[in-house]
């Protein structure tokens, strides 16, 4: 039998347009899909026809950006446009003829510093700039679930009903037609998933691919949620990245492990002899430092909607959350917005709504803040902290989270870092997008309170 052709774009540094389109061509190829999200994450799109692909790398494919949400460009600006990087372009396997790729955006002769790609870019070139890159890999949760006859969101698999299913292996055999065409949709275009499992609530599950640098590992999640929906979609499932589907389900997180290696490629936050046991070194110890020095604002980037804080909720020692609302960090501690799965560095407060390359851009900001004023962060914290009251966490000197999303974004208000590391206009835009989002929830009268004040007065 012949060879397949391959999947997977390898970009040359040499010929690279002339052999783009052989590899289109030989896989037939007619659209290529010009993409890049707003400052929600929200993937946008304009379909290419292959033959132009020339003038996509080169002058771009032009949006209006006063139509793209948190742009904060007017009528009379200069169109946005998405140069495209070559190297980012990837086949659609679940839509034949149609490949996608990204690039960084532009505006008039600048790179737009609201592009949220371009933000992430900005910071892992700092990074270059040192010698240094920011490996990432994150590990997205989400719903399977499609709508019942009275309109209701129940999982897709009807016999999804165990009150504890994490693991459940009929939650992965009764689901593999829909786990089978996502895992083959992402391997064909050359993403190492190397482990499938049902969470902890009905129809929740968790896919995990290979770590990579921190701009790459981006643009794979954003791959990731486009299949994920699609094949799902394809199945007459509703795939759901929403942080917290009910009051009684565990919620969507998205976990970022992290290590900063060097251009040799070792890792410069682990220190086998670290004293403490957690494998880390003194770059390591101040890169912890940073995040938790500016854990209050940094919390707005990675549970940036008002649904994240129902997700970020202190549960019970017989029910915790797995999402802490502790400003700590500890060995192998769950409970703690920081573990260290022993010389690397797990942030778990995100959640699978956070737009990836904003979220990592503040986590690398941060870190490097920690580094450049070399802070020394507090004591680990081994113990759970599900099992202590609000006095006894507080005699540990330990603070929590905000607890919605109103503080969340004051804490980045008042925290003039974020403007100064990530951009004053970016910041701005980011505040102005998600009040408008909390005024509309806050005027929002729901079903919880016409049940508990309709008769109560």
């Amino acid at each position: 039998m012949p060879n397949a052709l391959p999947s997977v774009w390898v970009c040359p540094t040499e010929n690279a347009l002339e052999e783009a389109h052989i590899f289109l061509e030989r896989h037939k190829v007619k659209y290529i899909l010009a993409q890049f999200v707003d400052l929600h994450g929200g993937i946008k799109s304009k379909a290419v026809p292959v033959h132009c692909l020339k003038d996509l790398t080169r002058a771009g494919a032009g949006f209006a950006g006063g139509a793209i949400l948190g742009f904060d460009m007017k009528p009379q600006d200069p169109e946005f446009m998405l140069v495209a990087d070559l190297s980012t372009l990837t086949l659609m396997p679940w839509m034949p003829g149609y490949a996608c790729i990204r690039g960084h955006g532009m505006a008039g002769d600048q790179r737009f510093p609201l592009d949220p790609r371009n933000v992430l870019a900005r910071q892992t070139e700092r990074l270059r700039e040192r010698g240094l890159r920011f490996m990432t890999g994150l590990e997205p949760e989400f719903y399977l679930v499609k709508r019942d006859a009275s309109g209701a969101v129940v999982p897709f698999d009807d016999t999804d009903t165990l009150n504890k299913p994490t693991y459940d292996y009929q939650g992965l055999t009764r689901n593999a037609r829909f786990l089978e065409g996502l895992y083959e949709a992402l391997s064909t275009v050359g993403l190492e998933v190397y482990q499938i499992d049902h969470e902890d609530a009905n129809g929740q599950f968790e896919l995990n691919f290979k770590y990579d640098e921190a701009l790459k590992t981006a643009d794979n999640i954003q791959f990731f949620k486009m299949a994920a929906k699609e094949v799902a979609n394809g199945l007459g499932a509703i795939c759901s990245f929403l942080p917290k589907l009910s009051a009684t389900t565990t919620g969507n997180g998205m976990h970022v492990h992290c290590s900063l290696v060097d251009e040799a490629g070792d890792n410069l936050f682990h220190d086998a002899g670290d004293p403490s046991g957690m494998g880390l070194s003194q770059t390591a110890y101040r890169f912890i430092a940073g995040v938790m020095a500016h854990a209050p604002a940094l919390a707005a980037l990675l549970c940036p909607s008002v649904n994240s804080y129902k997700r970020l909720i202190c549960g019970t020692p017989q029910s915790p959350s797995w999402a802490p609302v502790f400003i700590a960090y500890g060995d192998n501690n769950r409970s703690a917005m920081l573990r260290i799965p022993y010389g690397r560095i797990e942030v778990r407060i995100g959640d699978s709504g956070m737009n990836p390359y904003l979220a990592t851009a503040a986590i690398i900001a941060a870190g490097l803040d920690g580094i450049d004023r070399e802070l020394t962060p507090p004591a680990p914290q081994s113990v759970n902290f599900y099992d202590l009251s609000p006095e006894a966490v507080k005699r540990l000197g330990v603070e929590r989270l905000p607890e919605n999303l109103n503080e969340a974004l004051d804490a980045l208000e008042a925290d003039s870092f974020f403007a100064q590391a990530l951009g004053n206009r970016l910041i701005e835009s980011f505040l102005r997008l998600k009040r408008q989002e909390w005024q509309e929830y806050h005027r929002t009268v729901s079903e919880w309170e016409i049940n508990r004040y309709l008769t109560f007065y």
